[in-house]
């Protein structure tokens, strides 16, 4: 049961890692959504993949980045850096990596709510990742 007027904190350590590799700190969910602040240390790369059935908004608080997206009708390559939005749509294969000395930081509203591991599909590095698959 999800308590009336939820709050959190963003926890020190991470509560997960996600299937691309990068630390996950849990926020807060609700039925429609949930809400995560991830991290990936500075010169880190992911594994790329693709989600099964939710779609992301991510937003940048620090470090500075690049983030591959790939859909039927095309690919690019996005630098990141703090203020800067996307979307992970439905579907659209993702790797990203942390290209500056800090740490790429950043908020993910997941909708639906984030259903487990098994929402991510591994697909083709754009890049070669250093996370373990």
């Amino acid at each position: 049961m999800i308590p009336r007027f939820p709050a959190a904190t963003l926890g020190k350590e991470p509560d997960a890692i996600a299937p691309d590799g990068s630390e996950i700190r849990l926020l807060l969910a609700t039925e429609q959504a949930s809400v995560c602040h991830c991290t990936l240390p500075p010169g880190r790369t992911t594994l790329a993949v693709r989600h099964r059935t939710v779609e992301e908004v991510w937003f940048f608080l620090g470090g500075t980045g690049e983030v591959w997206r790939r859909d039927a009708s095309g690919e690019e390559v996005l630098g990141v850096a703090p203020g800067t939005s996307l979307t992970i749509p439905l579907g659209v294969e993702f790797q990203f990596r942390a290209t500056g000395e800090a740490a790429l930081t950043f908020i993910i509203a997941t909708m639906p709510p984030w259903p487990g591991a098994e929402e991510a599909v591994r697909v083709t590095d754009h890049w070669p990742p250093d996370v373990a698959d």
